[in-house]
């Protein structure tokens, strides 16, 4: 019998449990879309910014023209970090893993917060902590990457915003317009995205009243396993090694025969497609054409279509998204760290949203070790 019949109550993974109400983003798993505070993410991504979506999620309202100046010169103004944190950083071990890296900018970026010290019940502090900890997310991908290569990081511009200085910030120098924007577009895409294993990780954290920054070290640790983040990563490795569109249909067939996992195709939340896919894949070809390089999108649009007629699958945003930054310049092992950068709007948010109104998250589980027995003195085992 399995574990699911013997035991009703029982749904591994939590999958169809209600862990919490939320007023952040909503999936349609019907219409296959998205909303951030209601609002559609296409329009988000194709009419406003990053920032704009970032104060959507944090505040809960879309900017005015005002807001929204001041909010980038408040981001800007937080963007620096401390050299204390890369002094940490450079005593790291060479080959650690980019999103470990992360965790210890963080870990110790916790302690210089001017409000460190203040509790996790403090709304007020915690949207004061958030801002900074979205402020300074690319500073630190892009200086522990440096770092992390024998290079001295680049201090932000503050006449850049998130998407190009995070750009500029890795080699120096300044994206050109459509660059900027398809990295932007991504950020906005990648923002938020209900109660994931990374979001939740976090609201569990901090339900014990920690901090944020203890939150944010935990969603880094969660999105770095292979079956929550690093999905861009591994598709990218997948396209080179098919190396032309030529080849990418009898590549596919023949790994749909074997039963091997594609990356980058399908998603648990939604039925029919995956829309910020869309927005993403139009981006990527686009880079690609202006690049004189449609190796990417060529394979992709052979893949799409035989996963689509063989297995009723389509992409998800992670496809996309790992041609387009490829084709930006960026090292693939900054895929996920990338996604840091955006999510960090997401997991902040929820984070606050459950201390604002919270209860300590506790579940219970199912026993099926020994039966009570008598402990056996050592001398008589």
């Amino acid at each position: 019998m399995s574990a699911t019949a013997a035991y009703p109550n029982y749904s591994p993974g939590l999958q169809g449990v209600v862990a919490g109400i939320t007023t952040i983003s909503q999936i349609d798993v019907e219409s296959s879309s998205l909303t951030y505070r209601g609002y559609n993410v296409h329009e988000l991504a194709e009419h406003g910014c990053f920032e704009e979506t970032a104060f959507l999620l944090l505040k809960g309202h879309l900017p005015t023209a005002a807001e929204l100046d001041a909010y980038k010169k408040q981001l800007a103004a937080d963007r620096h970090v401390p050299h204390h944190v890369w002094e940490a950083l450079r005593q790291c071990h060479s080959e650690m893993h980019p999103m470990d890296r992360l965790k210890v900018g963080y870990s110790v970026l916790a302690a210089l917060d001017p409000e460190y010290k203040v509790p996790a019940t403090d709304g007020e502090a915690n949207r004061r902590k958030a801002d900074r900890i979205v402020a300074k997310a690319a500073t630190l991908v892009a200086g522990s990457w440096r770092i992390a290569n024998g290079h001295n990081p680049i201090d932000p511009d503050a006449a850049l915003g998130t998407a190009a200085n995070f750009l500029y910030m890795l080699d120096g120098n300044r994206p050109d317009e459509f660059m900027e924007r398809a990295m932007d577009t991504s950020l906005t895409l990648y923002a938020e995205h209900t109660f994931n294993a990374s979001t939740f990780a976090c609201r569990v954290c901090v339900a014990t009243l920690s901090d944020l920054y203890s939150g944010i070290v935990t969603g880094i640790g969660t999105l770095k396993g292979p079956l929550h983040g690093g999905a861009n990563e591994e598709a990218m490795h997948m396209l080179i090694s098919i190396g032309s569109a030529d080849k990418a249909e009898a590549w596919t067939r023949n790994a749909l025969a074997n039963k091997e996992k594609i990356m980058g195709f399908g998603h648990r939340e939604y039925r029919k497609s995956d829309s910020r896919a869309g927005i993403m894949g139009k981006l990527g070809k686009e880079l690609g054409r202006m690049k004189g390089n449609t190796t990417w999108g060529d394979i992709a649009e052979v893949m799409e279509k035989v996963m689509w007629d063989e297995k009723q699958l389509f992409p998800n945003v992670d496809f996309p998204a790992a041609y387009a930054y490829y084709l930006m310049g960026i090292p693939i092992p900054l895929y996920t760290p990338i996604f840091v950068i955006a999510r960090t709007t997401g997991w902040c948010t929820h984070m606050i949203e459950q201390l604002d109104n919270n209860r300590l998250i506790r579940p219970s589980c199912i026993y099926e070790g020994p039966a009570p027995r008598e402990y056996v003195a050592i001398g008589s085992r």
